[in-house]
């Protein structure tokens, strides 16, 4: 085998590129681990990228005959490659590789053929043959020898026959159908069995290869006597085209031979050749009388495409003759194979924001029938984003085809059917799973834009105040989301300083303990944002209001303690009768609402039947008329309390001084029914010059007044104004102006008047339409005053409900109010024409506010001022 081992280390290998295909050429039985070319180069990579792009290479074949040196980029042999095994007597042996690279997703197609190398020695089934021949056949008489079989091809392969010496007989050789070439034995002189019975030959079958490899078979020839005719069949090839599925038992065809012989010379029998294979055996049965060949297995096109079967036609004479044909049988695919369909690369996760024509996986179809039978097409289902891009060769790639988005379908089970063109068609299916990797395009979502938080003042600083949530639609690190507060200010200061929040959770928590009357509403941004890349934010308000606790006690701020020292005096007539003012308390509350309604209340008096407080307004009123045996000195505790839980109270202890009439005031003198006197008419006359001296001072101080109005109002737009329902009581020189400031929705004023008691402070009492007596005092303002402040306080007030009708005297006893025109509505009517609310807010004890309303917003009964909004 030396000249055979030449050919293993010394073979030349051929590559070349044919319309984007690699293709190489190398000799057959090549060792493991030989070079068949340089794939890196050929197809362009660096060695780097075999490793990086994971290039790999795969058979069509199913069997790995090749693999790539990652280290060289070099193609090298697996496996052992038999081309006769392969391709068998094929003039052609390619096997088609497919090289498939990665990121991106790449597929090359090589071919690589497979040349013969004369490694196969022709060979006879049988090294020892026998022949019978008759003693009288004539010369030039030829009998078939058995052929060799050579598995190469080529010059490789068979090519001639040599017979070893022999006075009786030659070899020749004819060519039958398919170039194959037959031996024949020829007769070259008569036998003479008496002579020589019994011949030996030996056949040398030569191949044509380089050194030339050859294969013997002995022949043993004996001489028969007399039955010198041998059976002839009408043909010597007879071919047969066969359906592939024929069902066992099916006639195939019936082979006819006759022999000139009488008797049993010509009596013939039927059977298959002696060299018949076995798997002719298991797949035909012959009738040895008529000679009909039937089937006995079961076909299989894909298996073996044909069968050449030789048959034996034998006398029963003595010695026996026989004939020989051959019956060629042609099996006819039938589309019995559905297609298959392989992934040459498995798919990988596409982002959801992938272009289109982004290659997912690389798929191959394949079916083992032959013609259209073989012939497949691949198809998706039209509700998937993706298509089938046909690359060659039955090879395709799968590619987007649409937008795609993870938060509707995550994951895609794409559905490939593969379709034959076969009658009637088969079809296979293969479900592909994609999955759709996440891209940060939802931004996270709050469960509502915003929110209100109810909070009690006076809380424990690092309480949880509330708990913001929100959701994102995205997955993993896009989804997670981290709270942060927005920087703001609040009253100038940094909501910072005021509550944090967990990042983690949303919970919001306070930093400090809230006072209701500092701070009463504020709010807060919060954003919440995802850890996408990039990151995605929302932003949602929190809306905290601060409910009022009862953590203020009522403030008297007249009569003033400060300016008077403990005790409020107070002077009154002895002639004063049953319902006389006295004194109004007033008193304000820092609080709101029910906590901020006060009452007023009696707790201690020298005389408890003289005196009565009003529960509402703190108007100080006696009960009875005063009598002479009356102390003249009296102390009265007034105790002041809210509304609230629990209640908060204050007290103010006021003392009056009851005095002669000559201090009355000259309006109650005015107002007393005077009798007839029997006096002089001196007197009578000086009582009518000091009655027409009063009424022309009246008279001037009017017009002065009213002179001193108009040019203000043309000036500054301000007004001065005097109720016309309002009486002097205590000093009928005392005049009321109020200067209005009608800048914005609160208008606040200025209020001067005069007082008996101190010229710093100036009070005047007005009398509602329905009463007779002082409703309220009016306090002149400081020019310091921090009317935002106040603003506040009064919002937050007022009733919530709109349409609510409350009384002002309990709800806000720190107003006093009053109503305008001349005329009061009836029980549940509204204002009519120019009636107008007046309302005066006391927060210090020289400083107010004037609130007016027109109608509807309020209503004047009784006295008593009921409102619905401001």
């Amino acid at each position: 085998r030396r000249w055979q081992s030449l050919w293993w280390y010394h073979f030349f290998l051929l590559w070349s590129t044919i319309h984007g295909q690699t293709r190489y050429s190398i000799p057959e039985e090549l060792k493991r681990g030989s070079v068949v070319g340089n794939l890196a180069k050929d197809l362009g990579l660096g060695l780097s990228e075999i490793f990086d792009r994971k290039l790999r290479v795969a058979s069509e074949t199913g069997e790995q005959y090749f693999s790539v040196d990652a280290g060289k980029g070099e193609l090298v042999v697996n496996d052992r490659i038999d081309r006769e095994a392969l391709c068998g007597q094929s003039p052609s042996c390619v096997l088609p590789l497919q090289v498939v690279i990665e990121d991106p997703l790449q597929l090359h197609r090589i071919e690589v053929e497979i040349r013969d190398i004369n490694d196969n020695s022709p060979t006879f089934l049988s090294n020892v043959s026998l022949l019978k021949i008759p003693e009288l056949v004539l010369v030039g008489s030829r009998f078939a020898l058995e052929s060799a079989v050579d598995p190469d091809i080529g010059s490789n392969s068979l090519k001639s026959y040599t017979l070893s010496k022999n006075e009786c007989f030659s070899l020749k050789t004819k060519e039958i159908e398919g170039g194959k070439t037959v031996p024949e034995l020829v007769i070259e002189k008569p036998l003479d069995r008496e002579k020589k019975a019994v011949h030996k030959l030996l056949l040398t079958a030569l191949d044509g290869g380089n050194p030339v490899r050859s294969g013997t078979s002995q022949i043993t020839i004996n001489v028969l006597d007399a039955n010198d005719n041998f059976p002839v069949f009408e043909k010597n090839n007879y071919k047969v085209a066969l359906d592939e599925k024929s069902k066992p038992g099916a006639v195939i065809i019936k082979p006819k031979a006759t022999d000139a012989d009488e008797g049993l010379n010509g009596e013939i029998e039927f059977s298959f050749g002696s060299r018949t294979p076995d798997s002719v055996f298991t797949m035909f049965d012959i009738n040895p009388l008529s000679g009909e060949i039937t089937l006995k297995g079961e076909l299989d096109y894909e298996t073996t495409k044909s069968y050449d079967i030789d048959v034996t036609a034998k006398d029963k004479g003595s010695p026996e003759m026989e004939g020989h044909c051959v019956v060629h049988i042609d099996i006819i695919d039938v589309n019995d194979n559905a297609p298959d369909i392989v992934l040459t690369s498995q798919p990988k996760p596409v982002r959801e924001d992938a272009p289109s024509g982004t290659v997912v996986a690389l798929i191959s179809a394949r079916d083992l029938d032959s013609g259209d039978n073989g012939k497949v097409t691949l198809q998706l289902t039209k509700s998937t984003p993706f298509t089938l891009k046909p690359s060659f060769s039955n090879n395709y790639a799968l590619v987007t085809n649409g937008a795609l988005d993870r938060e509707s379908i995550s994951q895609y089970n794409i559905e490939v059917t593969a379709t034959d063109a076969g009658s009637p068609p088969l079809s296979s299916k293969k479900n592909i799973p994609v999955s759709i990797t996440d891209v940060n395009d939802n931004p996270p979502v709050f469960t509502q834009p915003s929110y209100n938080v109810y909070l009690k003042e006076n809380g424990v600083a690092g309480s949880i105040l509330f708990s913001v949530s929100a959701s994102d639609l995205d997955f993993g690190e896009n989804a997670k989301i981290s709270y942060s507060i927005l920087d703001s200010k609040v009253q100038d200061v940094s909501v910072s300083s005021y509550v944090y929040i967990n990042s983690d959770n949303g919970s919001i928590y306070s930093m400090l303990s809230f006072d209701y009357e500092k701070l009463k509403v504020f709010q807060i941004q919060v954003q919440a944002k995802d850890q996408g890349s990039p990151s995605l934010s929302t932003n949602a308000t929190v809306h905290v209001f601060i409910l009022d606790q009862n953590d203020n006690a009522p403030a008297v701020i007249y009569p003033s303690s400060a300016a008077l020292g403990s005790l409020s005096h107070q002077r009154m007539p002895r002639s004063a009768k049953a319902g006389h003012l006295v004194t109004k308390v007033t008193a304000v509350d820092a609080d709101s609402g029910h906590n901020a309604w006060i009452s007023y209340k009696l707790a201690e008096a020298t005389d408890a039947s003289l005196f009565t407080v009003n529960l509402y307004t703190g108007e100080v009123r006696t009960k009875r008329a005063v009598s002479e045996q009356d102390d003249s000195s009296q102390r009265l505790l007034i105790e002041i309390k809210d509304d609230g839980e629990p209640v908060q109270s204050a007290t103010v202890t006021v003392s009056i001084l009851m005095e002669d009439a000559l201090h009355e005031p000259i309006l109650d003198i005015r107002h007393k029914v005077t009798e007839p006197s029997k006096k002089t008419g001196r007197i009578t006359l000086y009582l009518i010059l000091s009655l027409a001296s009063v009424s022309v001072l009246s008279l001037v101080t009017f017009l002065i007044l009213a002179v001193k109005c108009i040019r203000n109002s043309r000036s500054s737009g301000s007004c001065c104004m005097r109720r016309t329902d309002c009486d002097d009581y205590k000093n009928p020189n005392r005049n009321l102006q109020i200067q209005l400031n009608t800048d914005g929705p609160i208008k606040y004023v200025e209020v001067l008047g005069g007082d008996m008691l101190s010229q710093s402070q100036s009070f005047r009492s007005c009398m509602s339409p329905m009463s007779e007596y002082s409703d309220f005092t009016l306090i002149k303002p400081s020019s310091t005053t921090d009317f935002k402040e106040v603003i506040s306080v009064l919002d937050a007030s007022l009733p919530d409900k709109a349409n609510d009708y409350s009384f002002i005297s309990p709800s806000l006893p720190k107003y006093n109010c009053f109503c305008t025109g001349s005329e009061a509505p009836e029980t549940g009517e509204s204002f009519r024409g120019t009636n107008t609310l007046i309302c005066v807010l006391f927060f210090s004890p020289k400083a107010a506010v004037m609130i007016t309303s027109k109608p509807p917003k309020a209503v004047c009964l009784n006295g008593n001022v009921y409102y619905r909004s401001w």
